[in-house]
């Protein structure tokens, strides 16, 4: 079994409990739930769906860089949503990342997200660079 190693970068928000932005372990990453707060000011998306959909992904990029991934790296989400009717503002924004990579995903609607955001995003992703 290999070391984990604890990732940690300030291009993306910190933790806010007790856990780390992601973790690397056996050539795999995973990636916490990102939310759509800004990493430089710490002030939240408070847009549209698609518009916190857009602060995640650029959130997750900045963790999978930071752990050697992509999101052409990426082998599985999940999404979480404070309302499932706002799948498809989600799902577009979601699908103008990933182009024509597909990968496994489960979306569901949660009661309340930290924050009381629309839309958090994780994930399980390969290394591709040390």
């Amino acid at each position: 079994m290999s070391e984990l190693r604890i990732i940690n970068t300030p291009k993306a928000p910190a933790a806010i409990g007790p856990y780390s932005q992601a973790v690397v372990s056996d050539g795999w990453i995973y990636v916490s739930g990102q939310i759509p707060l800004d990493p430089e000011t710490g002030e939240q998306e408070t847009g549209s769906v698609a518009a916190q959909t857009h602060r995640v992904f650029k959130n997750l990029q900045a963790v999978l860089e930071e752990a050697g991934g992509s999101l052409e790296s990426v082998v599985r989400t999940t999404v979480f949503l404070a309302d499932m009717d706002r799948f498809g503002e989600m799902n577009e924004v979601y699908a103008s990342y990933f182009g024509s990579h597909r990968p496994a995903r489960a979306a569901v609607q949660a009661a309340r997200l930290p924050r009381d955001v629309q839309v958090e995003i994780d994930a399980v992703a390969r290394v591709t660079t040390p």
